[in-house]
Formats: C-alpha cells, sequence, structure tokens
C-alpha cells in the first residue's frame, strides 16, 4: 500500500489539473452550475493529495532524493523551486475564493481567480512532472 502513494498523488494532481481545466472551460461557456461543480471537484482532489502527501512523507517516506544527474537535475531542481511555494501560497488564496463565491462576492471572486486558476493548474502538472522525475525515468 505504502509504495503506491506517490502514484496515487500524481494521479490525484492529474486530476485536479483536468478538472480545473473543465471548470474553466464551463465558466467560459457561462455555465455556472457545471463550473462550480468541476471547482469543486477539483478542490476535493487537492484536498485529498495534500492528505495523501503529506501523510506519506511525515510517517513513511522522509525526504525524496532525485537521483538523476546533469541536465534533469538542474530541471528536476528548476521545476521543484517554483513548484513548492507556488503549493503553499495557493491554499490560502484557495480558501478565499471559495470564501467569496459561496458568498455571492463574484468580482472578489474573480480578481483572486483570474492569477489562481494558472498558478493551481501549474502547481498541479508540475506535481505530476515531479512524480515521473522521481519515479518512472
Amino acid at each position: 500500500m505504502i509504495s503506491w502513494f506517490p502514484t496515487i498523488n500524481a494521479s490525484l494532481n492529474a486530476t485536479a489539473a483536468v478538472l480545473l481545466f473543465l471548470g474553466w472551460r464551463a465558466i467560459k461557456s457561462k455555465n455556472t452550475v457545471v463550473h462550480k461543480r468541476f471547482m469543486i471537484a477539483a478542490l476535493v482532489a487537492s484536498t485529498l493529495f495534500l492528505v495523501s502527501y503529506l501523510t506519506y512523507h511525515l510517517t513513511v517516506a522522509g525526504v525524496t532524493r532525485y537521483q538523476g544527474q546533469g541536465i534533469s537535475r538542474f530541471i528536476y531542481f528548476l521545476i521543484l523551486l517554483t513548484h513548492t511555494p507556488l503549493a503553499v501560497m495557493i491554499v490560502p488564496f484557495c480558501l478565499a475564493a471559495v470564501y467569496f463565491a459561496v458568498r455571492g462576492d463574484f468580482k472578489r471572486h474573480v480578481r483572486i481567480t483570474k492569477w489562481l486558476l494558472p498558478v493551481w493548474m501549474y502547481v498541479s502538472v508540475t506535481g505530476v512532472l515531479i512524480y515521473f522525475m522521481l519515479y518512472i525515468f
């Protein structure tokens, strides 16, 4: 079961990215009901990822070391250098976006989500890339 954690985490990140994209497409077509469902699902996927990731690294794996060398090592750390702080930063902004949407304050919701969506998408996609670099390649 424990060896499945990284794959589950990458799958949750990939799922979040797909749901974010579908939610963005829904709001662009003015379908607020479908947008809301996709975005809630993306938030759930990302929350499950965070719980799974923390559980795995705090109780089992500890720090995972990248074994690659050369240019792949440079690329890995470049991705990680941007991914990690952005992943931490999006949490309060996701909560604020949800708060404003629930309150019906869509002006503030949109102001946050205009930059939150691409950053959240980047974090989700780079999370999958990090998985591939650590465990597949």
